[in-house]
């Protein structure tokens, strides 16, 4: 009779002990600008997770990959994740959108590690050849999307959200190289590893650079910072300490970075597939060069994607991996977002 008392009491006991466990959801994007994050992911995934180690055993540290920014910030509103790395024009996008009152940038995380790459064969040699050809972004609305349209109506250009005299096509990283390999892009504007996969694999000319350009930032919303302004802030030093560490510690943050990318290929892989089986007929005179992309894609990406060369080191962002971009210490948002 006792045993059974103390199952029950064990029984009512273990959801409430699990339902105190405090979930942080993290945002960030399976690409090397994204770098702190992919070492954080991968820790987490190891079972000695970097930020968990730090936030507490009470904290239980969730990520999330997206594609590019506009999701993750939709997703940020949403009240889907609580922060997330993220190109700073889409994090700025979402603060004039609230005018100010749903997120907050905390700090900065890389620079550099982005480009514009067009193909080899020489029908674009300078900025006049763009007209009448296909650029491809990341996403609608994020960071490279927003420079490549910006450069382009800087050279003259009439841009549209439909066509305009060069057609800004947004696409998935992990889809523009068989485009690119097909000649169905004329260009790409978009960051590592995928940049060294288009020079390598797609044979294309890296055409302009942006060494400098502030590639990710940290944001976190502003219910976060309200709620728990003391997680956000063990979670921003974690951050800069993470920062600190890739820096002095390139090969085995290399190395992290590699096992992180590797992982998020695979579930890539195992849910959903590049090309649908019913593509025109059309396409099929391309059918086995097409499948054997598509099958090759990701065993590449998963080993040779990290294989960056010293003719790269000039835009690596692990180089440029730092806190670029602080616009006020976290106390001062939290104050603030106290005060609103």
């Amino acid at each position: 009779m006792k045993s059974r008392y103390l199952f029950l009491i064990l029984a009512l006991a273990l959801p409430l002990s699990a339902a105190e466990k405090t979930v942080l959801r993290v945002g960030y994007f399976p690409n090397i600008t994204h770098a702190q994050g992919l070492v954080g992911s991968q820790s987490t995934r190891e079972g000695k997770g970097w930020f968990d180690e730090r936030l507490g055993s009470d904290v239980t540290v969730q990520w999330f990959p997206y594609n590019a920014g506009p999701s993750a910030m939709e997703a940020l509103l949403a009240g889907s994740i609580d922060l997330t790395y993220v190109g700073p024009n889409p994090a700025l996008n979402v603060y004039i959108r609230s005018q100010g009152s749903e997120v907050r940038i905390l700090a900065g995380a890389a620079e550099g590690g982005v480009a514009l790459v067009v193909q080899g064969d020489g029908r674009i040699a300078k900025p006049a050849d763009f007209k009448g050809r296909k650029l491809a972004t990341p996403q609608l609305g994020n960071t490279q999307d927003v420079a490549a349209r910006s450069w382009l109506s800087q050279q003259g250009f009439r841009v549209t959200l439909t066509g305009g005299d060069v057609t800004v096509l947004p696409t998935a990283n992990s889809d523009q190289l068989p485009l690119f390999l097909q000649g169905k892009l004329d260009a790409v504007w978009t960051v590592e590893p995928w940049l060294t996969r288009l020079e390598r694999d797609g044979k294309g000319k890296v055409m302009l650079e942006q060494p400098d350009a502030v590639t990710t930032v940290l944001v976190a919303s502003v219910k976060l910072l309200k709620d728990r302004p003391q997680l956000a802030s063990a979670f921003l030093a974690a951050h800069r300490e993470l920062t600190a560490w890739v820096n002095t510690h390139p090969d085995e943050a290399m190395e992290r970075v590699r096992a992180s990318l590797t992982a998020e290929t695979k579930r890539e892989t195992d849910t959903q597939g590049l090309y649908d089986k019913g593509r025109p007929s059309a396409e099929r005179q391309n059918k086995k060069h097409l499948e054997t992309v598509n099958r090759e894609k990701h065993k590449d990406e998963r080993k040779a994607c990290m294989e960056i060369g010293p003719h790269h080191a000039r835009r690596h962002p692990l180089d440029g991996v730092q806190q670029v971009m602080v616009v006020v210490p976290v106390d001062a948002h939290v104050h603030e977002a106290q005060d609103v």
